[in-house]
């Protein structure tokens, strides 16, 4: 017998009490999440620097940073815990069940029947209606974010016109994209009920392959502007590193992330065997110089290099198969939806939440499964982290072996200070929620030494 086998003979069990255990998984997350934060709060509090950075970064500018990260982790705290009042209610209170009559109730005023018998047609209404509680709840956190907290330290460029776009854009986009892909979904399952698992997974490569394809030529440019950067020193130092490595590259852009953010970012985007799109900043353009620039964007060639977009794809499609090999166990398992207030056919008990449905609605499913998946996912995330974090090291050495060092990391000590990214980071705290190794790591993998006197 199989492992699949074992755990569907455990999700059989009717004696399972379903809303204590993904109760209990939830709070569990909560509390390790919260434990991590705490350990990160206290590493906060500390008023000395890694000696990477003793001589880089000022007392002024430390104090500012360690501030801007204790704002961003109570406000962290605040929506979390709101996030679990959510979850526990939802729960309890049989919410999917009640947000699920309603999706039949607004179907059954569309002119479509279909609508009111298919379980696949309801489980659209229920993910649009769903989705859209969802926005409207995180309205107030989202505002908070931006026009307090990020104002607060000099960041939000955001105006309430531009916010309130970006909401209703995003909606849009949500519905237009979240529909037919949910319908995709939903129809593998309806069609290959018992062998839907090679079906699944190809689904999900294709839509990972036109996302890296579609979305930097067709979706990003609704938020923001792209224009081709100048002819210029950086131009040229760009496609010059281009031509030194083979680099397949296509077109530059200088992207207007100012009007939202004085964050900074570079990243190139295009399949792993086809040409690139480099996109700068314009506040990485304004505020750096034209070597940092090429050293970022050598690092950023180190990637592609080292092919780790293709790697990382494989990796996905692994942890795909993995998670929908364990989900054939849970998803037409009776006693996890009566658990919810859903019954498959007659005789359901006299409560108000229950519904009867024809069949067992999968995306209900798929959403029970994920919570119950908690434990293991947080245990995943150590190691996903831990290979992304060896793939940021390899890009690196990749730029230190052209020539970068000393670039690369003033490039990163600048984007540091600008951000008044996190100086100090608990070892723990740093592994689970980071996929990039932090600042004093980087430097000393890179072997830098500063050319500054300590003031």
């Amino acid at each position: 017998m199989s492992f699949v086998d074992h755990l569907q003979g455990l999700f059989d069990n009717p004696n399972i009490p379903w809303k204590a255990v993904i109760s209990a998984f939830t709070l569990g997350q909560f509390a390790f999440e919260t434990y991590l934060n705490y350990r990160q709060y206290r590493t906060l509090g500390k008023k000395t620097l890694p000696k990477t950075l003793e001589a880089e970064i000022d007392a002024e500018t430390v104090n500012k940073a360690n501030e801007y990260s204790r704002s961003k982790m109570k406000f962290s705290f605040l929506s979390s815990t709101f996030s679990l009042v959510e979850n526990l209610a939802v729960i309890k209170y049989d919410l999917f069940p009640r947000v699920w009559h309603l999706g039949v109730a607004i179907a059954r005023k569309l002119p479509f029947q279909v609508l009111t018998t298919s379980t696949i047609a309801q489980s659209l209404v229920f993910f649009t209606v769903l989705s859209n509680l969802s926005t409207v709840m995180q309205l107030p956190f989202s505002y908070y974010e931006h026009f307090v907290l990020e104002e607060k330290y000099g960041f939000n460029k955001l105006s309430i016109k531009l916010w309130i776009s970006d909401k209703i854009k995003g909606s849009i986009l949500g519905a237009a994209l979240g529909m037919p892909l949910t319908y995709a979904f939903l129809k593998i399952f309806d069609t290959f009920q018992t062998n839907f698992l090679a079906y699944i997974c190809g689904f999900v490569l294709v839509v990972q392959i036109l996302a890296m394809t579609l979305v930097p030529v067709l979706i990003m440019p609704l938020f923001n502007k792209f224009t081709p950067l100048e002819d210029g020193e950086l131009k040229k130092s760009i496609e010059a590193l281009a031509r030194r490595v083979n680099f397949p590259l296509d077109k530059i852009f200088v992207v207007d992330g100012s009007k939202r953010s004085s964050h900074s970012n570079a990243y190139f985007t295009g399949l792993p065997f086809t040409s690139k799109r480099i996109v700068l900043y314009d506040t990485l353009v304004k505020d750096s110089s034209v070597d940092e620039i090429t050293a970022v964007l050598a690092h950023e060639i180190g990637h592609w290099q080292k092919n780790h977009i293709l790697r990382m794809l494989a990796f996905s499609e692994v942890h795909i198969a993995f998670l929908f090999s364990l989900f054939t166990a849970a998803y037409q398992n009776k006693s996890l939806y009566a658990a919810f207030g859903f019954f498959l056919g007659r005789g359901a008990p006299a409560n108000s939440a229950t519904v009867i449905t024809p069949q067992l609605p999968v995306l209900i499913g798929f959403m029970l499964f994920n919570d119950l998946l908690q434990p293991l996912e947080c245990g995943l995330n150590f190691g996903i982290n831990l290979i992304s974090r060896l793939h940021e090291y390899q890009a690196d050495a990749y730029a230190k072996n052209l020539g970068y060092t000393k670039d690369l990391c003033r490039a990163l000590i600048n984007l540091q200070v600008k951000n008044l990214s996190t100086m100090n980071v608990d070892s723990l705290f740093s592994s689970y929620h980071y996929s990039h190794p932090t600042l004093p790591e980087r430097l000393e993998a890179l072997e830098y030494i500063s050319e500054r006197k300590v003031e």
